[in-house]
Protein backbone atom coordinates (compact mmCIF):
# COMPACT_ATOMS: atom_id res chain seq x y z
CA UNK A 1 0.00 0.00 0.00
CA UNK A 2 1.16 3.51 -0.72
CA UNK A 3 0.67 6.49 1.53
CA UNK A 4 1.12 9.93 0.03
CA UNK A 5 2.54 12.60 2.28
CA UNK A 6 3.41 16.25 2.14
CA UNK A 7 5.97 18.26 4.04
CA UNK A 8 4.47 21.43 5.47
CA UNK A 9 7.98 22.81 5.84
CA UNK A 10 10.92 22.07 3.52
CA UNK A 11 13.20 21.44 6.50
CA UNK A 12 11.12 18.49 7.74
CA UNK A 13 12.93 15.21 7.18
CA UNK A 14 11.14 12.48 5.27
CA UNK A 15 9.69 9.94 7.75
CA UNK A 16 11.82 6.79 7.73
CA UNK A 17 11.83 3.31 9.14
CA UNK A 18 15.26 3.09 10.76
CA UNK A 19 15.73 -0.65 10.20
CA UNK A 20 14.38 -3.30 7.86
CA UNK A 21 12.26 -4.71 10.69
CA UNK A 22 10.91 -1.39 11.98
CA UNK A 23 7.12 -1.17 12.11
CA UNK A 24 6.96 2.58 12.56
CA UNK A 25 8.13 5.64 10.68
CA UNK A 26 9.95 8.17 12.85
CA UNK A 27 8.35 11.63 12.99
CA UNK A 28 10.35 14.65 14.09
CA UNK A 29 9.67 17.89 15.93
CA UNK A 30 8.87 20.62 13.40
CA UNK A 31 9.61 23.51 15.75
CA UNK A 32 11.64 26.68 15.15
CA UNK A 33 13.46 26.48 18.48
CA UNK A 34 13.88 24.18 21.47
CA UNK A 35 10.88 23.64 23.75
CA UNK A 36 11.12 22.70 27.41
CA UNK A 37 8.57 20.07 28.38
CA UNK A 38 7.51 20.92 31.91
CA UNK A 39 6.63 18.01 34.21
CA UNK A 40 2.98 17.01 33.92
CA UNK A 41 2.08 19.52 31.18
CA UNK A 42 0.90 18.20 27.77
CA UNK A 43 2.73 20.14 25.07
CA UNK A 44 1.80 20.27 21.39
CA UNK A 45 4.70 19.39 19.08
CA UNK A 46 3.93 19.60 15.34
CA UNK A 47 5.58 17.15 12.93
CA UNK A 48 5.27 19.10 9.68
CA UNK A 49 3.78 16.04 7.93
CA UNK A 50 0.30 15.34 6.53
CA UNK A 51 -0.65 11.99 5.00
CA UNK A 52 -3.10 10.44 2.54
CA UNK A 53 -3.37 6.65 2.54
CA UNK A 54 -4.42 5.25 -0.84
CA UNK A 55 -7.09 3.08 0.77
CA UNK A 56 -9.94 3.93 3.11
CA UNK A 57 -9.41 0.74 5.11
CA UNK A 58 -6.23 2.00 6.75
CA UNK A 59 -5.54 3.76 10.00
CA UNK A 60 -2.33 5.44 11.06
CA UNK A 61 -1.47 5.09 14.72
CA UNK A 62 0.90 7.45 16.48
CA UNK A 63 2.95 5.85 19.23
CA UNK A 64 5.54 7.05 21.72
CA UNK A 65 9.19 6.34 21.01
CA UNK A 66 10.81 3.90 23.40
CA UNK A 67 13.93 6.10 23.53
CA UNK A 68 11.87 8.89 25.08
CA UNK A 69 10.40 6.55 27.70
CA UNK A 70 13.81 6.51 29.40
CA UNK A 71 13.20 10.19 30.17
CA UNK A 72 9.53 9.82 31.15
CA UNK A 73 8.27 11.33 27.88
CA UNK A 74 5.21 9.82 26.22
CA UNK A 75 2.16 10.83 24.22
CA UNK A 76 -0.45 12.41 26.46
CA UNK A 77 -3.23 10.34 24.85
CA UNK A 78 -1.15 7.12 24.79
CA UNK A 79 -1.92 6.36 21.12
CA UNK A 80 -2.98 8.84 18.47
CA UNK A 81 -5.49 7.70 15.85
CA UNK A 82 -5.19 9.30 12.43
CA UNK A 83 -8.17 8.36 10.29
CA UNK A 84 -7.72 7.73 6.58
CA UNK A 85 -9.71 10.84 5.64
CA UNK A 86 -7.76 13.29 7.86
CA UNK A 87 -5.56 15.60 5.80
CA UNK A 88 -4.22 17.98 8.43
CA UNK A 89 -0.82 18.08 10.04
CA UNK A 90 0.04 15.22 12.34
CA UNK A 91 0.45 16.75 15.79
CA UNK A 92 1.79 15.14 18.91
CA UNK A 93 0.97 16.08 22.46
CA UNK A 94 3.91 14.99 24.54
CA UNK A 95 3.75 14.79 28.30
CA UNK A 96 6.68 14.74 30.66
CA UNK A 97 6.09 12.22 33.43
CA UNK A 98 9.42 12.93 35.12
CA UNK A 99 10.23 15.60 37.69
CA UNK A 100 12.68 17.43 35.44
CA UNK A 101 12.24 19.69 32.42
CA UNK A 102 12.97 17.81 29.19
CA UNK A 103 14.22 19.76 26.16
CA UNK A 104 12.91 18.91 22.69
CA UNK A 105 15.15 20.27 19.95
CA UNK A 106 14.06 21.03 16.38
CA UNK A 107 14.33 17.79 14.38
CA UNK A 108 14.28 15.48 17.41
CA UNK A 109 12.40 12.23 16.79
CA UNK A 110 9.24 12.59 18.88
CA UNK A 111 6.89 9.80 17.79
CA UNK A 112 6.48 6.87 15.46
CA UNK A 113 3.74 6.34 12.90
CA UNK A 114 2.45 2.81 12.29
CA UNK A 115 -0.07 1.90 9.59
CA UNK A 116 -2.65 -0.85 10.02
CA UNK A 117 -5.34 -2.20 7.76
CA UNK A 118 -8.85 -2.05 9.13
CA UNK A 119 -11.96 -4.00 8.20
CA UNK A 120 -15.41 -2.53 7.58
CA UNK A 121 -17.57 -3.03 10.65
CA UNK A 122 -21.32 -2.75 11.03
CA UNK A 123 -22.56 -2.56 14.61
CA UNK A 124 -25.80 -4.42 15.33
CA UNK A 125 -27.86 -3.64 18.44
CA UNK A 126 -29.14 -6.86 20.06
CA UNK A 127 -30.96 -7.77 23.29
CA UNK A 128 -28.18 -10.02 24.63
CA UNK A 129 -24.79 -11.47 23.77
CA UNK A 130 -23.80 -15.12 23.39
CA UNK A 131 -22.51 -16.42 26.76
CA UNK A 132 -18.87 -17.57 27.09
CA UNK A 133 -16.84 -19.20 29.86
CA UNK A 134 -15.11 -15.88 30.48
CA UNK A 135 -18.31 -13.89 30.52
CA UNK A 136 -17.77 -10.33 31.70
CA UNK A 137 -14.58 -11.15 33.63
CA UNK A 138 -11.89 -8.59 32.98
CA UNK A 139 -9.08 -6.66 34.61
CA UNK A 140 -7.07 -9.59 35.90
CA UNK A 141 -9.89 -12.08 36.30
CA UNK A 142 -7.55 -14.94 35.31
CA UNK A 143 -4.74 -13.95 37.66
CA UNK A 144 -3.86 -12.22 40.87
CA UNK A 145 -6.17 -9.36 41.78
CA UNK A 146 -3.46 -6.94 42.86
CA UNK A 147 -5.70 -3.98 42.13
CA UNK A 148 -8.71 -5.03 44.22
CA UNK A 149 -8.13 -2.08 46.55
CA UNK A 150 -9.05 0.26 43.67
CA UNK A 151 -12.50 -1.26 43.25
Amino acid sequence: MKVKFIKLNNDVPTPVQKTEGSAGFDLTANIPQAIGLQPGVPTKIPTGIAIEPEKRDCVALLFSRSGLAEHGITLSNSVGVIDSDYRGEILTYLINNSNDVYIVEPGDRVAQLVFLNTVPIELELVESLTPTVRGDGGFGHTGRKWFSWIL
